[in-house]
């Protein structure tokens, strides 16, 4: 009984091992990406935020190997030196790798979030609590300094009402037949950052799909590049029909480098987590929207979303690429009294 309780203490639930095993993936990528970018980085105010990330990568590397040995458990192999080129010739402009600094940020802290409150050890709650408050450290400087950039975009304003609202229709009939009411504050918030995320999407896709080696890895990173422009355009249009502004483009911050600077087992593992990413904020910004007209478009780039991660999942497991997680017991196949 007492080694029971002495080895419950490094148990981890699926849970834990699920958002530790997932943060050990993305961060050996961005060691990667952040070593390359801090070789073409010429500006003196982005560099010490590219630093910054590339030691956070670093310390939870380090962290959550120890949390998956103390448990008995592989650490993943995730993406080495072999999966980066450092000699690569310039891909991205300076101000493009502050932008995919605000974005990867975004999507880092709302996964810690989920991970603390998913957990129930304390060690590993400490853990993701103090993930989230430096990456909310690193976010603040990237948008102090991205304010200063003539391509930040903000958050479209709106003015205050005279008093309390109430809603006096659901509007799905007046939608029907084209006299909308206005976008509400949610549905306002919800479209821009989702243009803005998705457009990112499109731009990284377009600088894969001029290096990537391998032909299927090139196809699917041009189809991104299609259903991705064409989701945030469908987002800027009903932006536009308010007269609101729309967030800025980045495909003219790529380069005409046709070097590879990553693997391409990296390029689509992150194309991949990307467009899972989407899934979430998709799901999560047609539960907050109530014209007829913006939820059927969450459903039709949702349906692009699920379409391009089939794709991308095939392709990783085809090749090899796609790390397999710990799966639970196979009973059945225990049942069967086959040997492994």
């Amino acid at each position: 009984m007492g080694i029971f309780r002495k080895t419950k203490t490094n148990t981890l639930t699926a849970a834990e091992l699920s958002a530790l095993w997932l943060q050990y993936s993305g961060d050996s990528m961005a060691i990667c990406i952040y070593k390359y970018f801090l070789k073409i980085v010429e500006n003196n105010e982005i560099k010490p935020i590219l630093e910054s990330a590339l030691q956070l990568a670093e310390d939870h590397i380090t962290k959550i190997s120890e949390f998956l040995k103390s448990a008995n458990f592989q650490v993943p192999i995730g993406f080495t030196e072999s999966d980066v080129n450092l000699n690569a010739p310039r891909l991205f402009s300076d101000p493009f790798l502050l932008f995919y600094s605000y974005i990867m940020t975004i999507h880092g802290i709302t996964a810690y979030s989920l991970a603390m409150t998913n957990s129930e050890r304390q060690d590993i709650q400490n853990y993701f609590s103090e993930c989230m408050e430096t990456s909310n450290e690193l976010f603040q400087k990237i948008v102090l300094l991205a304010k200063e950039k003539p391509m930040y975009s903000s958050v479209p304003s709106i003015p205050s009402p005279h008093g309390p609202e109430f809603m006096e229709s659901t509007g799905i009939i007046s939608n029907l037949i084209g006299d909308k009411r206005p976008l509400n504050s949610s549905e306002i918030s919800t479209l821009f950052f989702n243009s803005k995320k998705t457009g990112f999407i499109k731009s990284l896709s377009l600088a894969f799909s001029q290096v990537a080696k391998s032909e299927e890895v090139r196809n699917f990173m041009v189809k991104n590049v299609k259903l991705a422009g064409k989701d945030a355009d469908s987002f800027n249009t009903i932006l536009q029909q308010d007269y609101l502004p729309i967030p800025e483009k980045w495909d003219a911050e790529i380069s005409d480098s046709t070097v590879a600077p990553f693997s391409d087992k990296l390029m689509m593992f992150h194309a991949g987590f990307l467009v899972n990413a989407a899934l979430s904020y998709y799901g999560a910004s047609l539960g907050s929207s109530f014209r007829s007209d913006i939820i059927t478009n969450y459903y039709k780039v949702f349906t692009h979303a699920m379409e391009a991660g089939a794709f991308a999942y095939n392709i990783m497991v085809k090749h090899g690429w796609l790390e397999k997680q710990p799966e639970s017991i196979d009973r059945k196949f225990l049942s069967q009294g086959s040997k492994k």
